[in-house]
C-alpha cells in the first residue's frame, strides 16, 4: 500500500529544489527505466500498474493503481511504471575529444534530446551552464530515452571551462563560416545558445571558431533552427569529417 507521504515525495520530485535537496530524481516508462538500471543507477523505490519488472526486489516494487500513478506521474499520459533513482556522481570532465557546451537551453525536451544526440555521436562529455534546464526535470529524462546513463553531463560557468580549455572553441550563429564547407577537427568545444537568444556575447568571445548551417531556402525567410535539430546537424558534420 502506497502512502499519502510516499505520493508526495514523489510528487515533490517533480520540483528542481526538492530533487536538489534529496538527490533522488524519477523517470518514468519501461525503456528508460530498464537503461537506468543496467547503467547501474541506484534505484530507491519502483511503482507499477503491471507485472513488470520482476527481477526488481520486492522491498524496492510496489503495485499501484492506475489512479495512484496518475497523482505521482509528471507526464499528461501516465506510464505503467515509476522508478526513483539515486543521482549518480558525474566523471570529471575531459575535453580531449569533442564536446558540446551549451550556453543557457532552457527547454527540457531541447535538453533531452541533445543528450540522446550526444550519446548517438558518442560526445561524452556535455557542459551546460548554470542557468540551463535540469538534466534531471521529468521531462529531460523521458526525453533522453535512457541516454542519460551513458553522457556525462556537467553544469560549469562556460567562460571558466572556455577560457582554460586547450581545445579549440567553435561556436554557432547565423553569421559564421559554412559548416558544409569547413574542415572540422576530432577534438574541440561546440558551443549552442539559447533558443531565443543564441549565444551570450561573453561566452561569443572565446569561440574562435563561427560556425553556420546554411540555409537553402529560395526566399531566405526562416529565422533559426531549433537548438536541438542544429546540435544535430552540427554534431553529424563534426563526425562526417572524422
Amino acid at each position: 500500500m502506497v502512502g499519502k507521504n510516499q505520493i508526495k515525495r514523489i510528487t515533490s520530485l517533480h520540483h528542481k529544489k526538492f530533487r536538489k535537496a534529496s538527490g533522488y530524481f524519477i523517470a518514468e516508462g519501461r525503456k528508460v527505466i530498464s537503461e537506468l538500471l543496467e547503467a547501474g543507477f541506484s534505484l530507491d523505490a519502483l511503482y507499477v500498474t503491471s507485472d513488470l519488472f520482476n527481477e526488481v526486489s520486492p522491498a524496492q516494487r510496489h503495485a499501484v493503481s492506475e489512479e495512484v500513478m496518475a497523482r505521482m506521474t509528471a507526464l499528461a499520459n501516465p506510464s505503467d511504471c515509476l522508478a526513483v533513482f539515486a543521482m549518480k556522481p558525474v566523471a570529471p570532465l575531459d575535453v580531449s575529444g569533442l564536446t558540446l557546451a551549451l550556453d543557457d537551453v532552457r527547454d527540457p525536451g531541447n535538453l533531452g534530446t541533445i543528450i540522446r544526440l550526444c550519446d548517438w555521436f558518442g560526445v561524452a562529455h556535455l557542459v551546460c551552464s548554470p542557468e540551463s534546464a535540469d538534466i534531471y526535470n521529468p521531462k529531460v529524462v523521458q526525453a533522453t530515452m535512457g541516454s542519460l546513463a551513458r553522457v556525462n553531463v556537467h553544469y560549469l560557468p562556460l567562460l571558466e571551462v572556455l577560457s582554460t580549455s586547450p581545445a579549440p572553441v567553435f561556436g554557432t550563429f547565423m553569421d559564421g563560416a559554412n559548416v558544409y564547407h569547413t574542415m572540422l577537427p576530432k577534438e574541440g568545444i561546440l558551443v549552442l545558445g539559447n533558443e531565443a537568444n543564441g549565444i551570450s556575447d561573453a561566452v561569443a568571445s572565446y569561440c574562435q571558431n563561427r560556425l553556420a548551417i546554411l540555409r537553402f531556402g529560395a526566399e531566405q525567410k526562416t529565422e533559426s533552427l531549433n537548438v536541438a535539430t542544429a546540435a544535430a546537424i552540427f554534431l553529424s558534420e563534426f563526425r562526417r569529417g572524422s
